[in-house]
């Protein structure tokens, strides 16, 4: 099963580890799309007064955020730690890496993959800096980098997903990078979290911020506890429903797309 996660805007402030070391990260493949972000990345926020303002616009970053442009600028030499915590938030603090058991922990390390703009995407166990770049920037000279992303993407992660399930739970932004198409996409759910409210005698369900993010977090927190290694969406909506999740699930109309799986909830 492979596991296709958001970042999250919130990160950690300070590594500890070595320097980054973009041989080391996970899907080598991706190399040379990374080293051209980050050189355009750091060189955006390089400097002061005006290119510093600049860089802010570009990011999308408030006046309160302004520092993150000299965190940008000197990524080369910060110190490093693991993905997994480097990402903070509602979903990483639902999915709780840190208090997983070792088997938990291991299989956590084997299918999760956390989308980003920056590395295009890493596993949970890769050294990387803190930073600030979402998929949704246009840096200057690459572009969008959810177009930008596409191409390599579409080299690698197919290979990535092998044989199995892929579990996709990103967020718009985060899945214009890749598609699942063909055979890998009927293998692949789709999900998004519905709280369902009782209004005047009648359901109705709308999707919000907190309780997607933290039912993601707890989902996949529970799949990896159990063992659970569903081989496809129709396995997969079993074994959620096992663990007490309401699950509603859509097959796809036609070859080469995704299932559409609702999770529904009421209350966090």
């Amino acid at each position: 099963m492979l596991v296709l996660l958001p970042p999250s805007e919130g990160k950690a402030a300070e590594g500890s580890g070595s320097p980054l070391d973009l041989g080391s990260l996970s899907l080598p493949e991706l190399g040379e799309a990374r080293a051209r972000v980050l050189d355009e990345l750091v060189s955006l926020c390089t400097g002061d007064g005006d290119q510093a303002a600049k860089a802010a616009e570009v990011l999308g970053l408030s006046q309160g955020l302004r520092g993150e442009v000299g965190k940008n600028a000197a990524l080369r030499t910060a110190a490093t730690r693991p993905a997994g915590e480097i990402y903070t938030g509602v979903l990483y603090d639902a999915l709780g890496l840190a208090t997983l058991d070792a088997a938990a922990r291991r299989r956590a390390e084997r299918s999760l993959l956390v989308f980003s703009g920056l590395w295009g995407a890493v596993r949970i166990g890769d050294a990387i800096p803190s930073y600030r770049c979402s998929m949704g920037v246009k840096l200057p000279g690459l572009g969008a980098l959810g177009a930008y992303w596409r191409a390599p993407m579409a080299e690698v992660l197919p290979q990535a997903a092998g044989e199995g399930l892929v579990l996709d739970l990103r967020s718009a932004a985060y899945a214009t990078a890749w598609r699942p198409k063909g055979a890998v996409a009927g293998r692949t759910a789709s999900v998004r979290v519905l709280q369902s409210k009782i209004v005047d005698g009648v359901e109705k369900r709308t999707v919000v911020s907190h309780f997607n993010k933290a039912t993601k977090g707890r989902l996949v927190r529970d799949l990896l506890l159990a063992g659970a290694a569903p081989a496809d969406p129709a396995e997969l909506v079993d074994t959620l429903r096992e663990l007490g999740y309401a699950v509603e699930a859509t097959a796809p109309a036609r070859s080469g797309a995704a299932w559409a799986l609702d999770v529904i909830v009421t209350e966090l």
